[in-house]
């Protein structure tokens, strides 16, 4: 007979006191639903936490699309959008990372400069896409909010269906995500933009 654990209410209960000790998705919500409202599609919000991305917060689109990717759950970095925002500005990661979320996987070099090229492309727009990197069929465009310091404290994406998403939209909704993590990032007092 195998062992099996199951998180008690009180585990549960500390699980949600400590996500609502973080400012960023209350502050972040309205930003979200706007967007669903406005465009449809699904928005996501998340964190870095031990080199992995932690979905905060998600607002499900109206177009039926069903992602995998729900609150609580981790991905990896650099197969999201999300994942790729969070370290835009942070180079000394971009290889590190490629590399260990692909472990079963024969990385070779020029897949390896191909990622880090995209990534110098994605810092010098300030926002960053998933091409069906982490979910086949599923595209996404992402940007990075900052506190008061301007540090990179976590992200937001914007995700659909191919279909909904032909690369001409990608590049339309980038300054539209842009524009939606820098609502956040004053809100949270980070007023160099």
């Amino acid at each position: 007979r195998q062992n099996r654990y199951v998180l008690g209410p009180a585990l549960i209960e500390y699980g949600f006191l400590a996500l609502n000790q973080n400012p960023v998705p209350v502050v972040a919500r309205p930003v979200l639903e706007a967007l669903v409202s406005k465009y449809q599609d699904t928005v996501h919000l998340g964190i870095l936490d031990n080199d992995q991305i932690l979905y905060l917060d998600k607002a499900a689109g109206s177009r039926g699309l069903v992602a995998r990717s729900r609150v609580g759950h981790r991905m990896p970095v650099t197969r999201t959008g999300i994942g790729k925002a969070l370290i835009l500005e942070s180079p000394e990661l971009w290889e590190p990372l490629f590399r260990r979320d692909h472990p079963d996987e024969d990385v070779t070099p020029a897949q390896v400069s191909s990622f880090l090229r995209r990534m110098e492309a994605y810092r010098e727009v300030g926002a960053t896409m998933d091409l069906e990197e982490n979910e086949r069929g599923i595209r996404c465009v992402a940007a990075p909010i900052r506190n008061g310091s301007g540090r990179i404290v976590a992200a937001i994406s914007l995700s659909a269906a191919r279909p909904y998403i032909p690369p001409a939209r990608m590049q339309a909704l980038t300054p539209v995500m842009k524009e939606a993590a820098d609502t956040i990032s004053r809100k949270l007092g980070h007023d160099r933009l």
